[in-house]
């Protein structure tokens, strides 16, 4: 797997000064910027592959950041933040962020993040396939039905729609609020009650041991995570 030129976007001079080091001894290309607007050019002059941004900026708030460079570009964006609220995180991924990891951060979990994106970026650009395959789950989605260790998994239409959700946007954190909005088209308390139903369900069928997900992950008080099966 080619690695990504990654923009790391921190004004704090050490925390930026360990992710460039440990991008370079991974060998990862690499561009900076300390500021929201260097980050804007920098998105919009070199193409970078993945965003690592830092939402306190002394410029913009790295929201704004976010909102921006979704107007024109899906580039994956990593948020690594101090922020720790669930409404910060929230935030942060319902304005299109990817991932959000919290300060203080291992160099090993920021690397495993990276990987996951890197898979979600390879994932991307076969997205026109008609199958899509996770360990041993495959969704036909031109049949409109999915498989689990070979045999039919009978799913209702809603369960069906959340799981073709999550595997489009496999390796990516979505909110209550976009899932409800994709499957119901409302946020509304009570679909966020629903979706938990749903998906309680749907990891019933899916899941050989539900207390301990394999395919769908939760972010408590955020969302769910479709993970990528080696």
């Amino acid at each position: 797997m080619n690695k990504p030129l990654i923009l790391v976007v921190e004004d704090d001079a050490p925390i930026r000064n360990l992710m460039t080091t440990t991008l370079k001894t991974h060998d990862y290309r690499y561009l900076v910027a300390d500021c929201g607007e260097a980050a804007l050019r920098e998105a919009a002059t070199s193409n970078p592959d993945i965003m690592l941004l830092d939402l306190g900026l002394p410029d913009l708030d790295g929201v704004e950041v976010i909102r921006r460079v979704r107007s024109w570009s899906d580039m994956p964006i990593i948020v690594i933040s101090a922020r720790s609220e669930d409404a910060d995180k929230i935030e942060a991924l319902d304005s299109g962020a990817d991932d959000y990891l919290t300060k203080p951060f291992s160099v090993e979990e920021l690397l495993a993040r990276l990987r996951v994106t890197q898979r979600r970026l390879a994932a991307m650009h076969t997205s026109g396939s008609p199958v899509f395959t996770n360990g041993q789950l495959t969704i036909d989605f031109a049949a409109g039905c999915a498989f689990l260790d070979g045999k039919e998994l009978h799913l209702t239409p809603i369960e069906y729609k959340l799981l073709c959700l999550m595997a489009h946007n496999c390796g990516k954190v979505l909110t209550h609020t976009y899932i409800t909005q994709k499957v119901w088209g409302t946020s509304w308390e009570n679909d966020v009650a629903s979706l938990r139903v749903f998906m309680a369900t749907l990891r019933k069928k899916l899941e050989s041991a539900p207390g301990s997900p394999q395919y769908i992950q939760t972010h408590i008080g955020v969302g769910y995570r479709m993970m990528k099966i080696e």
